[in-house]
């Protein structure tokens, strides 16, 4: 995990327990690989833009992504297939690179 912190993903998942922590550490490098992936931008390009710190968007885009990993595991089922939550597209569209 380069920019998502445990305690904040605990936080804003509400969870009091440490039995999951490297459960969470998996899906916290996971969406931070998705939001590099997705704005085809370098961690330090994205510090760079947050002026020294990765924007608080792009990190409330990891926490959402994280929340939702943790709470949705198994991605299908007979229940409602969930996608990547409401708004998180608007908090990293403006992060994206459109051309190289």
């Amino acid at each position: 995990m380069k920019w998502l912190t445990i305690e904040y993903i605990k936080t804003h998942s509400r969870i009091d327990y440490d039995c999951e922590d490297s459960l969470l550490e998996l899906y916290a490098d996971s969406a931070e690989e998705t939001i590099l992936d997705l704005t085809r931008r370098t961690y330090e390009e994205l510090k760079e833009m947050g002026g020294g710190q990765i924007p608080a968007k792009l990190y409330h885009a990891g926490l959402m992504l994280v929340d939702n990993s943790y709470q949705n595991r198994t991605p299908s089922s007979t229940q409602q297939l969930y996608n990547i939550p409401y708004g998180f597209d608007m908090l990293v569209k403006n992060y994206m690179k459109l051309s190289d």
